[in-house]
C-alpha cells in the first residue's frame, strides 16, 4: 500500500510539472498514456508537451477492458481505452495515434462505423465492417486490418468529427465506442474491470 502511495505522490508531482511547463493538465486529449513502472494497476495520463502522441489500446471487454454505460452517448462502450479502462476516446485533429493490441490470444480490427453529430451513439446492429486494411487517414470506409496480439497500427486523426469505431471481428460482442476527433477532444469516463 505504502508503494501505490509512493507512486501515486511521484505522479502527482509529475502532473503539477507538466503544468507548470505549459503542458496544462492531466489529459491524454493532446497526449499519451503513462503507466508507472512496476504498477500495472495505476495508469496516470499526462499532456505531453508537443501534443502529437497518444495510444488507444483494444481487447474485448471481458478480457480486461470491461464495459461503460456512458450517459453523454446513452450507449454502452468497450474495448477501446484511451488511459486504462473502455471510454469514449478524444484526440485533437492531426495526431497520430498508435493502436495496440493488448489481448494475449485474439486478433482485433478498428474500423469506422458511422460518422454522427452527437448524441445519442446509436451502433448499428449489425454494420459489415471490413477485415482487409484500407491503411492512411482516418476516414469513411477506414479498416485497420488485422492487428495480432501485442501488434499495432498507427492512424492519423486529420479531419473533425464524431465517428463511432468498431472491431470486425467482435462488434456483436460489445467491442465499439466513440471517436471524437476534435480541438480539445477529451475521453470520457472510465469503465470499471469486469469481475474476474
Amino acid at each position: 500500500m505504502s508503494r501505490k502511495i509512493s507512486a501515486l505522490s511521484v505522479a502527482i508531482a509529475a502532473l503539477v510539472l507538466a503544468a507548470c511547463a505549459g503542458g496544462g493538465g492531466g489529459s491524454a486529449a493532446n497526449g499519451g498514456s503513462t503507466t508507472l513502472p512496476g504498477m500495472p494497476d495505476l495508469a496516470i495520463t499526462a499532456t505531453l508537451p508537443n501534443g502529437k502522441t497518444g495510444t488507444i489500446g483494444e481487447e474485448l471487454p471481458g478480457e480486461g477492458l470491461g464495459t461503460i454505460d456512458d450517459t453523454f452517448w446513452s450507449a454502452t462502450l468497450g474495448g477501446f481505452t484511451q488511459q486504462e479502462f473502455s471510454q469514449a476516446l478524444g484526440f485533437p485533429p492531426g495526431t497520430k495515434i498508435t493502436l495496440t493490441n493488448l489481448s494475449k490470444d485474439v486478433t482485433h480490427t478498428l474500423d469506422f462505423v458511422a460518422k454522427i453529430k452527437g448524441p445519442p451513439a446509436n451502433f448499428p446492429p449489425d454494420p459489415k465492417l471490413p477485415v482487409d486494411a484500407s491503411g492512411g487517414k482516418f476516414k469513411k470506409g477506414y479498416a485497420s486490418g488485422p492487428i495480432s496480439p501485442g501488434k499495432s497500427v498507427t492512424i492519423t486523426l486529420a479531419k473533425s468529427g464524431i465517428y463511432l469505431i468498431g472491431c470486425a471481428f467482435h462488434y456483436s460482442e460489445g467491442m465499439h465506442t466513440v471517436l471524437v476527433i476534435g480541438k480539445g477532444a477529451t475521453p470520457g469516463p472510465q469503465a470499471t474491470p469486469p469481475a474476474r
